[in-house]
């Protein structure tokens, strides 16, 4: 499948939705008629339900506190956690995209989580800038199970036959390996990046952005992407002339979607690739990948004034006002948060749970010492790479309200720019001005 955990769909079709379900109160959005009345409501989408049902049946033997259980497609599961809100249906706790937080705190249907410390202890126990995109206006709201990072791989192979010994640590040396290789018909664009207009495209942009030491937008929203030396002129600047000028990715990026940007790597036709960290199984698996065994991680390159930042993101457990305006209902919900989201019986048992059925990214620092993670996680690629790598990943600066329509035109403006319509500088004009433009 795409991104098992996946990514976030656009705040026009959020809009679409509010709008259209105004008539949204009738009983057609009730639970199933098997519910258990009184019983926590809790919704999910369709991943890893097998290890979700096997530990919520632990945690109801634990508690006592029952639960009903239900999940929705990814595709669907936006539209139809919109459709419960607004139609007050019975919700109590569910998963969240760290990309839906400033919307949904806003539209008054997350309650924050600071007031309870059996959840904020947990903080101390995960990196940081998982925490951080949990947080919005000052506020908590919930506590991450899953999160992972933008990664850059390379094919060890490939480098060995140009005679490189190790794999880049800046930009520039990425230039300079892939001229080499080149050269000697290694590979026609040895660098694979997925530019096309899709819910990955801002994972991608952002690494590039943070790598070369700059920022979209500030801790206040306050736009930085026209800035020449705070924005990111220079991550586009490179990108342009990687495509243009040094020719060592494709122009036709601009239609590459990851799926399909990580079978072409997978399949041998590059020299490196970013892709998000968890690819690592599929890149060294033999029965889907060509280059099994030589895939590896390495940190991500950084820019002139930059460092080996990347972007990273969450997915979390959120309560609903709702619950939290019901004391004891209130105080079941942050048992279930703690039980999946926290530890359950002292462990941190869901996460090592996905992390072995799918391979699911987490964020709690001491799994990366746990021998069972260790072990399964040598079959793929380097544990140590992987925890080095998210310490230095970063939340996207751009989660706000309008970010989804921003997105569109941000997207639009470095393609623009990347097939060669448009200048950098104007191209992230247009991107600013579209940011002040929704921002009032």
């Amino acid at each position: 499948m795409d991104n098992f955990w996946t990514n976030d769909a656009s705040r026009r079709d959020f809009l679409k939705l509010s709008a259209a379900t105004g008539i949204a109160g009738s009983g057609l959005l009730a639970l199933p008629g098997h519910a258990q009345a009184g019983a926590l409501n809790f919704h999910t989408w369709s991943a890893a339900v097998d290890t979700v049902k096997s530990h919520l049946t632990a945690f109801e033997a634990k508690t006592g506190i029952k639960v009903n259980y239900s999940n929705s497609p990814w595709a669907q599961y936006r539209d139809t956690m919109v459709t419960k809100f607004v139609g007050k249906a019975p919700m109590d706790v569910m998963w969240v995209s760290d990309s839906w937080l400033p919307e949904w705190a806003d539209a008054g249907w997350l309650a924050p989580v600071d007031g309870y410390p059996e959840l904020i202890k947990y903080n101390a126990d995960v990196d940081d800038f998982a925490t951080q995109s949990m947080r919005y206006k000052g506020k908590q709201y919930g506590l991450t199970y899953y999160s992972d990072h933008m990664a850059f791989f390379y094919d060890a192979e490939k480098l060995k036959k140009a005679g490189i010994k190790e794999p880049p640590k800046t930009w520039d040396e990425v230039v300079q390996q892939s001229l080499a290789m080149k050269k000697a018909g290694i590979a026609e664009y040895p660098l694979m990046l997925s530019m096309a207009r899709e819910s990955w495209l801002i994972e991608f942009l952002t690494a590039m952005v943070y790598s070369h030491g700059g920022r979209f937008a500030d801790d206040n929203y306050n736009p930085l992407m026209a800035d020449p030396q705070k924005g990111a002129h220079r991550a586009m600047q490179w990108l342009v002339d990687a495509v243009n000028k040094h020719k060592i990715v494709s122009p036709a990026c601009v239609e590459i979607g990851e799926l399909n940007g990580l079978k072409s790597f997978s399949s041998g036709n590059h020299a490196f690739a970013m892709l998000g960290r968890y690819r690592v199984r599929t890149l060294n698996d033999p029965k889907q990948s060509a280059i099994a065994g030589n895939a590896k991680q390495a940190m991500m390159p950084a820019g002139p004034g930059g460092s080996n930042a990347t972007v990273g993101w969450i997915r979390f457990y959120g309560m609903t006002q709702q619950a939290a305006a019901n004391k004891s209902r209130a105080a079941e919900a942050v048992k279930l948060i703690e039980w999946f989201g926290g530890k359950a019986d002292g462990k941190y048992q869901f996460q090592k749970m996905v992390f072995n059925d799918i391979g699911a990214g987490f964020s709690v620092k001491e799994l990366f010492k746990d021998p069972d993670v260790k072990a399964g996680y040598a079959k793929f690629s380097d544990i140590a790479m992987y925890e080095k790598q998210q310490q230095l990943a970063r939340k996207k600066d751009v989660i706000t309200r309008w970010f989804g329509e921003w997105d569109e035109v941000n997207g639009t403006a470095w393609q623009s720019a990347i097939i060669g319509k448009s200048s950098v500088a104007d191209a992230l004009k247009r991107s600013m001005t579209a940011w002040n433009d929704m921002r009032k």
